[in-house]
């Protein structure tokens, strides 16, 4: 059974939706943690509705925030509870976004996934498994979990962009390589930028690369 996920949006800034940003946050954090990104892109996709939603567990390591599953090495759970909260996670946020198309009255290849840390984890693991593909899906500072996987499990592969700080202390800058290897083998078109200097965060210049791929699968 899913869960349904407590959300925020922003409405299409010219009052027309014909696309569609979910923001999908990152350990510890909400919905609202990213959904301030549609600040500096709504001028440019004005016809894009933004909605971000809460993961759906209140976080072990931070009680003020969520996450999508628990992470043993920060939080002390065990390697199946991972297991059972990613593949929960997963049918949760893939009944979400079947709702936001509902919604918006729009069709899979109108909406684009945007993930950051935990977040960036879980839309690279649901969007190459759904029936339909999505238009995009960006990610930031994240990684691609079970790669060895994905050629097999992928039902659809939609265009991806990955984003990593080379100063990461989170998580590893050369996971960004190991996700693009494994994506570009199973066939996806890839794409790859460098936010240099930066930690475990959104740089400006990130961000910029972030809308232009928007801009061209959206627009």
């Amino acid at each position: 059974m899913t869960r349904t996920l407590n959300a925020k949006h922003r409405p299409a800034r010219s009052g027309k939706t014909k696309s569609a940003v979910i923001f999908v946050h990152g350990y510890g954090a909400d919905g609202g943690d990213l959904l301030g990104l549609a600040d500096p892109l709504a001028p440019h996709l004005p016809d894009t509705a933004f909605h971000a939603p809460d993961a759906p567990q209140p976080c072990s390591g931070n009680p003020f925030g969520f996450q999508w599953f628990p992470i043993p090495w920060l939080d002390g759970s065990t390697e199946e509870a991972a297991r059972q909260g990613l593949a929960q996670a997963a049918d949760d946020l893939n009944a979400y976004v079947d709702g936001v198309l509902e919604a918006e009255g729009l069709a899979p290849d109108r909406l684009a996934l945007v993930g950051f840390s935990q977040g960036s984890m879980m839309s690279l693991h649901i969007a190459p498994r759904r029936d339909k593909a999505l238009a995009a899906v960006v990610v930031f500072s994240g990684r691609l979990l079970a790669p060895e996987l994905l050629a097999k499990e992928a039902r659809v592969k939609p265009p991806v962009l990955l984003l990593h700080g080379d100063a990461d202390p989170m998580v590893p800058f050369d996971d960004m390589g190991l996700a693009g290897d494994a994506l570009v083998s199973a066939g996806f078109d890839t794409y790859a930028h460098v936010m240099r200097g930066t930690g475990h965060g959104i740089a400006p210049d990130g961000l910029s690369a972030a809308l232009q791929f928007l801009k061209r699968h959206l627009g």
